[in-house]
């Protein structure tokens, strides 16, 4: 059904501002509305960031001072670590539920889940999303998911220990070692019911774009942010589903006696009855959503970017429809460049050539982006506030990220640094650093529009900084490591004498790493302390086009008072003048989208 054919009934919507009253658990806790839901995302995503980071950080001190006792250990981590020694099993079990928390509970549901939830149906002209049922139950999944990994922390056998990648036989033989037992079914339980919840939102962004946009929105008047989520959500629906195949069959396998992923097992001597299995099976499944999942997490990151930058730059977004090909050449391009992460899996040559290829290829869509970047930068009237600043810093470690992933997506040059730290070096800087000052980004530029209040900006140039340092200071001197060859997962190094002269490396890594933890206290007591106290917000404080600042400071059911505006013009009309020089709208440098077309306006042909 076409966006015309039911906006008349829309637009009168006299019942909108008179909506049942609403108790505490139907407007906080079970809301229907996609503000409040995307808020929802947003504080679990962050208390989900939390655990995770500080996982790293107990991690990090293990590699910096293999060995040596800490009291914070024994706190934390209890029977794992004895008078305060880290135990080596715990180790890789911290390694695993790190990087599945912020891969999948911070970086996936806690950006696509926040940001396509806010602004999805703000900047299309929607009333809401085209189910808001749907939409809550995708954020109590999402939910019950966060807190059955959670619970897996503290199963007596200690919590799943594969690697974030899980790949069997560690993770399909229930004796293999402690973390392969009970914390392994629960990570994949939790895993089951977060695809489920990804899903069932992804499916409902596709809808909402598609059908509820309101009179005038062409898709080549979408902001780049709505492209990016709009896509995001279709990569997710078609990769998705193939690792809920891997995380079946591996239940299967675990605990029915099938024999998917095993084969020629020998424990202690012992020959197991598996037969006929095989363990690069699952690599398969799982890289092709596991590289699918990368542009997952990072396309929304890029989205919000294109609109933050170009809002602060004062200038239309560079390439605009260079940019929504880029974004669409990656999505295709991502779903058939799994293969890179599996080289030394004794894969043909001749496929490892066409991999190598199609992974090549991506850094065409990607340069494109980066240029654009650039280029909106250049001779722009810079607004350099906190969300501006982590969108350039995005740029930087986007650029630096995905340069070495020319080196790893080189079959011939994977092999010598493959499952090492450059490896995670690498992944870091593109996905993981880049992704999260997207997120970042995104919550100082629409904290207003969530929360009604100004987030501190002095606050945020602490954050900003520190932030941007440290991440460097982490990664790049991890390439290097990774050079050397110290490899990925191992709790220490000692047994090793050519990389004892790593350890002054890896404790200064440690620092930094540190010093950034640290330093996201300061956003979290900025996010928390804005929500109460923070300036109130005028209702377009960042002077911008899109349609989320035509609608009022307060939340209100179905968005607009009245009618939905109508929209004239693309979302990046900044700094435009008539041909007498003269803005569009007087003292004004920017038109918002529901502003019609004047009779000597040219308009923007992008």
């Amino acid at each position: 059904m076409s966006a015309t054919a039911h906006a008349p009934v829309d637009d009168h919507a006299h019942d909108h501002g008179h909506h049942h009253k609403e108790t505490f658990v139907t407007k906080y806790i079970f809301s229907q509305d996609h503000k409040m839901i995307s808020k929802q995302y947003l504080v679990t995503g962050l208390i989900m960031g939390i655990i995770g980071i500080a996982m790293s950080l107990l991690f990090r001190m293990q590699l910096a001072w293999p060995g040596e006792s800490f009291p914070i250990f024994e706190a934390l981590l209890g029977k794992w670590a004895p008078d305060g020694v880290m135990d080596a099993d715990v180790y890789l079990a911290l390694v695993t539920i790190h990087g599945t928390i912020m891969v999948f509970f911070v970086l996936t549901a806690g950006l696509s889940g926040t940001f396509s939830n806010l602004l999805i149906p703000l900047q299309i002209g929607a009333r809401d999303m085209a189910s808001g049922f749907l939409n809550m139950l995708s954020y109590w999944m999402f939910f019950t998911s966060s807190v059955v990994m959670v619970i897996s922390l503290f199963v007596e056998a200690g919590p799943a220990a594969a690697g974030w990648t899980i790949y069997p036989p560690l993770s399909a033989l229930p004796m293999a070692q402690p973390g392969s037992g009970m914390g392994m079914t629960l990570w994949l339980v939790s895993m089951a019911i977060f695809i489920a919840s990804s899903l069932l939102g992804s499916l409902n962004y596709i809808v909402t774009v598609i059908n509820l946009r309101t009179k005038g929105m062409s898709m080549t008047r979408l902001p780049l942010t709505i492209w990016a989520f709009f896509v995001t959500a279709i990569i997710g629906v078609v990769s998705f589903p193939v690792l809920l195949s891997a995380a079946l069959l591996l239940i299967m396998d675990r605990s029915f006696g099938t024999s998917f992923f095993l084969s020629d097992i020998f424990i202690q001597g012992e020959v197991l009855h598996y037969q006929g299995g095989s363990p690069v099976l699952y690599e398969h499944l799982f890289w092709f959503l596991g590289h699918p999942e990368v542009y997952i997490v990072l396309l929304p990151a890029l989205g919000i970017t294109s609109e933050v930058m170009s809002t602060n730059a004062r200038k239309p977004i560079f390439g605009y429809r260079a940019m929504v090909a880029s974004i669409l050449a990656i999505a295709f391009l991502s779903t058939i460049v799994w293969g890179h992460h599996m080289f030394i899996s004794g894969m043909n040559p001749f496929l490892g050539s066409v991999f190598t290829f199609t992974t090549l290829l991506i850094a065409i869509p990607s340069a494109v982006k980066a240029f654009n970047y650039i280029t909106t930068l250049w001779k722009g009237n810079l607004q350099l506030n906190p969300a501006m600043l982590f969108s350039i810093g995005l740029v930087s470690t986007f650029i630096t990220g995905g340069l070495t992933g020319i080196i790893l997506g080189d079959s011939t040059l994977d092999i010598n640094v493959h499952d090492t730290y450059f490896v995670v070096a690498h992944f870091h800087l593109v996905m993981g650093i880049s992704a999260l000052y997207g997120l970042f980004a995104g919550v100082y530029h629409w904290f207003p529009k969530m929360y009604k209040r100004m987030m501190n900006k002095n606050l945020g140039y602490v954050h900003f900084w520190v932030t941007a340092i440290c991440a460097y200071g982490v990664f790049f001197p991890m390439h290097f490591v990774g050079m050397a060859g110290v490899p990925r997962r191992y709790y220490q190094n000692t047994a090793f004498p050519m990389f004892d002269e790593l350890t002054d490396v890896n404790i200064l890594i440690t620092v930094f790493a540190l010093i950034a933890g640290a330093a996201q206290l300061v956003f979290l007591y900025n996010f928390i302390h804005s929500m109460f106290y923070g300036k109130p917000t005028e209702q377009n404080p960042w002077k911008s086009n899109t349609l989320e600042w035509t609608a009022p400071i307060e939340h209100i059911h179905g968005n607009w008072e009245g009618e939905i505006p109508h929209v004239h013009r693309w979302a990046y009309d900044y700094s435009k003048t008539l041909p007498n020089g003269e803005y569009i709208i007087k003292d004004q440098d920017f038109v918002p989208q529901d502003v019609p077309i004047q009779e000597d306006e040219e308009e923007l042909h992008h």
